[in-house]
């Protein structure tokens, strides 16, 4: 691993040097630290296990800019995990182009996930996706100005092989603001089929999953810093491509509200309906990379969250949850860390 990341720097160093003679822009280069401490108390739960997870994220990265539009950007994200005797647990290269010009954006390449992907609940995406998982590979394109904003994109994340299915998602959201009033959707589908010659067949699931609510934003309005509240509905379909059982839908209804004032934000999360991720028990969290909480016909989230430090530079995050699940009460404490540095050069021509 430590020869592979060697191998990119170079090569990232020797295409610095050429374009920075070839022609006039701007060097770029930025410096992420990550640290995560995440316990979830879930004993007894029959659709949660329970874990912890905790480890230091190291997202160095560099890159040019030219004629203020175009950016190709290098680097890697690595991750260790406490505990581990290895220095460096997981190795995600990251490398991409994008454009943004006016109101579009356009991403291509091994790009950071949270570049797209943070207006997505955690029915979408846990939280462990992030830690784990921290790149899209694929591409997105994003349209967007002061009231409005659509995005559609695509993320690789399973190349076939004897040992690997092939999966991919592709995803979209937008959200349209009318004043206070806001409406927005967020959905994806996760094709998800068989390795490589296997030694059994091996069923193709198709999973598309739907969130369209609509909010109040009072933030600043009131005294509070802020003030969010949206309720929507959730509609899954999934199939087992083998087993001909057609579409299978799976609905329910979601209400957030999130509020802060000062160092002080409580978020609550209600899902009430069908318990989604129908096929969990054979697959799990390969098929499904969302809680599997909302497995639950009835699942409740309230999050106590201290922001110590919120800056540019510095974030720190302290957050006690209570998850009301199952007729019990589920414990959940996290400690978030985030440090980014960055710098630019501009180069003359």
């Amino acid at each position: 691993m430590i020869v592979h990341l060697k191998r990119i720097i170079s090569v990232v160093v020797m295409f610095i040097i050429f374009m920075s003679e070839a022609l006039p822009q701007e060097k770029t280069w930025n410096i992420g630290l990550f640290s995560f401490f995440d316990n979830v108390e879930f004993g007894g739960s029959s659709v949660k296990i329970p874990q912890t997870m905790s480890g230091i994220m190291l997202t160095p990265n560099v890159g040019l800019k030219w004629d203020s539009v175009h950016t190709i950007i290098a680097g890697a994200s690595l991750v260790h995990e406490f505990g581990s005797s290895e220095a460096i647990d997981y190795l995600y290269p990251t490398a991409y182009y994008g454009y943004n010009r006016h109101h579009i954006r356009f991403l291509m390449g091994a790009f950071p996930r949270s570049a797209g992907l943070d207006n997505f609940s955690r029915i979408f995406f846990q939280d462990s996706v992030f830690y784990y998982r921290p790149n899209i590979n694929g591409m997105l394109l994003e349209l967007k100005d002061d009231k409005k904003y659509f995005n559609a994109w695509l993320d690789w994340t399973g190349r076939q092989s004897e040992t690997v299915r092939e999966a991919f998602f592709v995803g979209f959201s937008g959200r349209y603001n009318f004043g206070p009033f806001y409406i927005q959707h967020s959905g994806n589908m996760f094709h998800f089929a068989s390795r490589m010659n296997p030694f059994i067949n091996e069923s193709l699931h198709d999973n598309l999953l739907f969130h369209t609510s609509a909010g109040i934003d009072l933030s600043g309005r009131t005294i509070l810093e802020k003030l969010d509240i949206n309720a929507g509905w959730v509609a899954g379909l999934e199939r087992s491509r083998s087993d001909d059982t057609g579409w299978i839908g799976l609905h329910g209804l979601l209400v957030e509200a999130r509020t802060g004032y000062r160092f002080i934000e409580i978020f609550n999360s209600l899902y009430t309906g069908e318990g989604l991720m129908y096929y969990y028990r054979d697959h799990g969290n390969d098929l499904y990379w969302g809680d599997p909480a909302y497995r639950a016909k009835i699942y409740d989230r309230a999050d106590l969250s201290l922001n110590f430090i919120s800056s540019r530079l510095i974030n720190i995050k302290l957050t006690y949850s209570l998850h009301f699940l199952e007729g019990r009460v589920y414990h959940e404490q996290m400690l978030k860390v985030k440090v980014n540095l960055d710098g630019r050069q501009t180069v003359k021509s």
